[in-house]
Formats: C-alpha cells, structure tokens, sequence
C-alpha cells in the first residue's frame, strides 16, 4: 500500500520511470558498442555496473530536481536539463569505474551510447505527453468551444505573438482564435508560428480578410503585438481595419501576462493617445537631475489633471517636502492618499485654500518656506469662465499674482507658471486671464533677473503654455466617453473646430524640462516655453477616433451633432503670437518672447480688475482686461446650427 501512495505522487513516478530509463540506456549502450558479445559478459558483473550506474543517475536527478518538472508543460528548458543531467551521471560513472577497476569492465565508449540513448529515452516522453496534450486540448476545443472564440488577425510575427498564440492554444477559457499573422517584413511572409501563417503585409490586409471571409474564418479584431508601432503606423492601421469592419487592439506587454490556471491574457483598446498626429515628446530626465532633490517644493491646484500629475513626478525625484494646495477638498484628500499609498517616507502637507486669498496663502509660504512653486491652479473651461468673469479673473489673473508676489517676498529660487495656448490672441475672459497671468509674471522675471545679475540674489520666474491634455478634467475626451456610455451623439461645436493635443505625460515633463532651463538659463528670461505639438486636430476626427475605438461605426452606431460656437470659443488655437517665436536648439521645445508690458502700468490694472472683481462689476472688470490684453477680442459664435449626422 505504501509503495502504492509513492507512486501516485508524479514526482515519484517520474523517478522511478527515469531510473528504469538510464537502466534501459546502460544496457543499450553496452548493446550498440559490443553487440551480441554482451552476452558473453560476467552475469554479475554487468548487473552491479548497471546498477551502480543507475545509482548515480538517481542522485544526480533528484539533485538536479529533474523528477519535478511537470511534463504537460515540458520545453526546451527541461531539454537542457536533461542535458546537464545526463551529462553529469556519465562522468560519475566514469570516474568511479576508473577509481574502481580502471575501466576494464565496462568499455568507455560504450557510455558515449549510453549519452545519447538516456537523452532520448528522458526526452522523448515528455516531449511526447506534451504533444499528445496539446492536439487533446486542440481537439476539444475544436469540439466545444471554437465557435464560441472570436477569430482575430494579429499584427507583427515576433515574440509577443508567440507568447499570445501559445496562449490561446492552451487555454480552454481563451476568448480569441488567431487565423493569421500580419508583418510588413518581406521574409516573415509565408513562414509560420505555432501553425499560424504569416499571410502579408499591412497592404494586403483588404485582401487577407476577404480570403479569410471566404474560407469561412472572418476576422472580427486586428491586435497588435508590436510594441514600438508609431502613431503613423496606428493610424494606418486603424484606417484600413475601420474600412474592414476590423476594430484595432493592443496587446499587453510581455510583463503583463500572465500565466495562473485562471487568469487571462487581456487585450486592450489601442489607447487615443497612439492615435496622436504626431509621436510623443519625451524630453528626458537628465536635464531636471538636481532640479527638485532635496528642495522644499509646494504644488498650487494640485488635485487637478496637471497639478496631480506634477505631485506624483514630483515626488519620484526625492524632495526634502513637498506641499500641496488645492481648494477642493476632494481633490486634495485624493491626491494625499495616492501620495502616502505611493511615497508613504516622504515628508508633505496638504493645504486647503484658494489663491484668491492671499493671507492664506502667505501663511502657506511662511510655514513652507518653499524653494520651488508650480502654480497649476486655474478656472480653464472656456464658456464656465465666460459666464462667470469675476470669478475667472479673481483666480488666472489676480491669483496667479498673489502667487508670483509671494514667490518673490519669500524668496522661492524659482516658480512655474502653467498657462494655455488660448491666452495667444485670446477671444475669451479664460484665455485674455491667463495672458494677464503671463505678462505679470513675464515682468517680475526680467526685473528679478536684472536683480539677480547685480545681487546674486532673486526669484525665476518660468512660464509654459500648453495645448490641451488628453483627458484631462472637463476636456473633450471625458465629454466624448460619457455620451459614448449613454449612446450618444457625440457633440461637436463646429466641423472645422481644431485644437492642439499633447498627452499628460509631455505636459508635466514640459513643466519640469523648462523649469530646470528656465533656472539655468539667463537667456530664456522672461520668455515662454511652448512644446512642439505638431499639427492640430479636429474635433470631428476625434470623436470619430473614439467612436471607432469603441468598436463602433460613426454616423451609424453613434451619431455626431453640431452645436455651433459657444462664447469665447474660436475654431483654430494659436501657440505664437505674430513675430513672438524665437529660434532654439531645444528639441520639442519651442520659446516664445510677448511684448513686455510696462510694470507700473499693469500694476495699476491688476489693482483695478480686482476691485472691480470684488465689487462685482463684471462689465468694469471686461473693460478693464480689453484695455490690458489689447489682442483679446471678443467675436459673435459662428451660426452653425445644431444638427445631427
């Protein structure tokens, strides 16, 4: 009974078969190098040299661990395993038999047959049990559930498509059925992966599909495996899979996957971000080496799109502290949740207060005593802040300089002004409030320089305008993603509608990139950073994008809607004012130069547009900022009128 329960573990029934293995290679061994002259061979002799070489096989295997690899999973891994092993026992041998009886036993060159008949006799079935599992496996699911497994086209023959391939072969419970590859690579085509074809390149795909279509194997998904695909091959892709009816996806990285008996391989939705018109900026991290390490740094609307991801970036680079501001105490408690989850040793403070109200805010700097300011804090809906001008001017333009003053009295070494590319030619209070913004923080950083350069002593002022942020709070993307959930339309103010899109990850290292140059660089005083963001997009595109990302047809599925204009919206956004680009080395980044105002002048004029916001005379207020922003003009909406395609 006991020898029965032993041989019911597979460890040790993979033993006890290894061990009658290297018996049976012994013998054979002794077979192929004598012949039938074995036979004529000392009885007693030839049975304690098996057995002493079966007896060095069993503690090299159990040394080696051989007897634990499962052989429904057996690879090359197990192979050369085997090898080693194998390897190892035939040495013993021999030095035992040298030792023992120098050899005159047992011919050496007979344990050279022995290697490779032990090899194959260990390798062999469990090569074998693997293949008869897997044409098992194929056969039931051929049976069971094959009609039930979408039939997809991968894109790119390369290892991620062999992980996934193998994958789904395996799994009873897979979702897909791979029925061809796709590489644009001239000498994968015709070869194969795991029994799956490469059938052509990204041309030939119109072709593929109806031949697939035709032998009853349409695809119904292309995936890509290609982890390095530019956004211009995406986009070709995306093309001509949404004129097939193929909705693209991605498949995760190789790190991702994931190999328990219930868990999944996921394959995700090509992100919108890949479908940028234009690939993404990656500045580097070696320029801000130094910038934030060991400073006290402090983060104004930090529970906000930018100012949250500034935090967390922010706080990977080892600040001494760093101190968050935010007026909306959900978004401040979120924010120093993720922080304590994610930097649980970093020394912070989290602040609830409004810019508007500097006492507060001086009571902030004089407890902080930072040497690093991101003012990210901002009203930036364009039509919220044109029905409320009071309110937006309180916040962009008189609280940006309450900020800026402060910086300055306390002696911070540097601030950063977010801005947006509608303060250029703005024809909103939004946009008109942030160009405020630029200039009062534009004259304190030339008169801070010119302080510096005779002193040594003073505060940077840094300014970066951006475009807008992919999915970032009130922006478009999110308005498209709830009227995708509710079933549409998707509302577009205007067919020609365009605008300028980088992703969050550019914004915030186009913040850190130009506030390091911004402290180093005398040249760049009083200048604005601006990222290269290429081409704009229409919205109209976009919210086809997305409609065809969530595996919809536009116009079809989803309608789309035009509004028309709201106030304060214009159809294309500018980065530069006429003549105010200046020539850079600076790859992606671009430096624009604004007339400069005169500093008493527009002292003046922030002293009355508060007054004016406090005393809530909104029409005093707008004259005002006309007088003080001369670009900012006010026009009637387009009348497109609202209908639907």
């Amino acid at each position: 009974m006991s020898i029965l329960r032993f041989l019911t573990r597979p460890a040790h029934l993979t033993l006890v078969h290894d061990l009658i293995m290297a018996a049976v290679a012994f013998l054979a061994g002794l077979y192929l190098r004598l012949g039938a002259d074995m036979l004529d061979r000392d009885p007693s002799v030839l049975v304690g040299v098996t057995a002493l070489f079966t007896a060095v096989a069993a503690g090299v295997f159990l040394a080696t661990r051989l007897n634990r690899g499962v052989w429904r999973y057996a690879s090359l891994d197990d192979v050369f395993a085997i090898l080693r092993a194998v390897s190892l026992t035939v040495l013993i041998t021999v030095l035992i038999l040298f030792l023992v009886t120098r050899g005159e036993d047992v011919p050496r060159s007979s344990l050279v047959f022995t290697w490779f008949v032990l090899v194959l006799l260990l390798s062999a079935p469990r090569l074998a049990y693997r293949a008869a599992k897997d044409r098992q496996l194929k056969s039931l699911l051929r049976r069971g559930n094959e009609a039930r497994r979408i039939p997809v086209l991968l894109v790119g023959a390369g290892d991620e498509a062999d992980q996934f391939i193998r994958e789904m072969q395996r799994r009873s419970d897979a979702l897909y059925r791979v029925v061809g590859i796709i590489d644009d690579r001239a000498r994968r085509i015709g070869q194969a992966i795991r029994g799956v074809p490469v059938l052509g390149g990204i041309e030939d795909l119109p072709r593929i599909a109806a031949r697939l279509a035709d032998r009853g194997e349409a695809a119904q998904r292309l995936i890509v495996t290609q982890r390095d695909a530019s956004p211009a091959e995406l986009r070709r892709l995306f093309e001509t899979g949404d004129r097939l009816a193929l909705p693209l996806a991605h498949l995760p990285r190789l790190t991702d996957f994931h190999s328990g008996e219930s868990e999944a391989i996921d394959v995700k939705p090509v992100a919108l971000e890949d479908l940028l018109g234009r690939p993404q900026t990656a500045l580097g991290r070696a320029a801000i080496e130094g910038l934030v390490e060991g400073k006290r740094v402090l983060v104004t609307g930090a529970g906000g799109t930018i100012g949250g991801e500034l935090v967390r970036q922010l706080a990977a680079l080892a600040p001494q502290r760093l101190a968050l501001i935010d007026h909306s105490e959900f978004a401040l408690y979120s924010i120093d949740l993720e922080l304590g989850e994610s930097h649980a040793g970093l020394d912070r403070a989290s602040h609830l207060a409004d810019i508007r109200d500097r006492a507060r805010l001086d009571e902030i700097f004089r407890l902080e005593r930072p040497e690093l300011v991101f003012h990210a804090a901002a009203l930036k809906h364009v039509p919220m802040v044109e029905t409320n001008i009071e309110e937006g001017l309180l916040t962009n333009s008189i609280g940006t300089r309450n900020v800026a003053d402060l910086a300055r009295e306390h002696g911070v070494q540097a601030m950063v002004l977010i801005s947006t590319d509608k303060a250029v030619n703005p024809s909103s209070v939004m946009g008109a409030s942030k160009r405020l913004a630029e200039a009062w923080c534009q004259t304190l950083d030339t008169a801070e320089r010119r302080r510096i350069e005779a002193t040594g002593k003073g505060t940077r002022f840094v300014t970066v305008r951006f475009g807008n942020v992919l999915g970032s709070t009130g922006s478009v993307v999110p308005l498209f993603q709830r009227q995708l959930a509710a079933g549409g339309p998707l509302t577009v103010t205007h067919p020609e509608m365009q605008r300028y899109f980088m992703t969050v990850r550019e914004a915030v290292e186009l913040v850190l990139h130009a506030s390091s140059l911004g402290v180093r660089e005398a040249a760049v005083g009083g200048k604005i950073f601006v990222l290269d963001m290429g081409e704009p997009v229409k919205i109209v595109d976009l919210a086809r994008q997305m409609i065809r990302l969530a595996g919809l047809k536009p116009d079809r599925d989803i309608k789309i809607a035009f509004t028309g204009l709201r106030p304060g919206e214009k159809l294309q956004e500018e980065i530069f004012h006429a003549g105010e680009l200046v020539e850079t080395g600076l790859k992606g980044i671009l430096l624009a130069a604004p007339r400069p105002a005169d500093p008493a002048q527009l002292a003046q004029g922030f002293d009355a547009v508060e007054a004016a916001c406090r005393a809530r005379r909104g029409a005093t207020a707008l004259q005002l900022l006309r007088d003080l922003v001369p670009e900012y003009q006010t026009g009637e909406p387009d009348p497109v009128r609202a209908r639907v395609l």
